[in-house]
């Protein structure tokens, strides 16, 4: 059974015992995946440090999915996590984007298209971006524009 992970605060870097607490895994279990996973590769400080960014831990989740919940093996997952980065890499060529598991295609379908629009923004403040309607670059606009209010309303709030 999958057991629930707490959302992933809002900082800038994690420690490896953060990280452990964030991931369900033990810190010594994230310093072999390092060995095993060229893609993760944390900063280390004074004293051999780590400290690991907000993309980071995204990964090692994903490695504890591919590892723990899904069943492959260490070098199942690695060739796994390598295919996702590829498909990934590739999209971004294509003029697909992924953000943050949120797919924004060429079309402009979305899975944010539902996404109730609650800013205070008027679209004329937007209107010097000369952008092409439906174009990749304004999807990400929009998106940007919808996550710095969402920010914006939990720091009002208090959390």
């Amino acid at each position: 059974m999958e057991k629930m992970l707490p959302p992933i605060p809002a900082k800038r870097y994690f420690t490896i015992g953060e990280v452990g607490d964030l991931c369900g895994v033990k810190p010594h279990v994230l310093r072999y995946w390092e060995q095993e996973f060229t893609q993760l590769r944390p900063m280390k400080r004074r004293g051999n440090r780590r400290y690991y960014q907000h993309h980071e831990v995204l990964m090692i989740r994903r490695i504890r999915d591919l590892l723990y919940d899904q069943g492959f093996t260490i070098s199942g997952a690695r060739n796994k996590l390598q295919e996702i980065v590829q498909v990934e890499r590739d999209k971004r060529r294509n003029g697909e984007v992924m953000l943050e598991g949120v797919e924004v295609l060429e079309g402009g379908d979305s899975v944010l298209d539902d996404f109730e629009d609650s800013t205070d923004f008027e679209e004329s403040e937007f209107a010097g971006a000369d952008l092409p309607t439906g174009s990749v670059a304004q999807q990400r606009l929009q998106l940007v524009r919808r996550e710095l209010v969402e920010l914006r309303d939990l720091l009002t709030t208090g959390f």
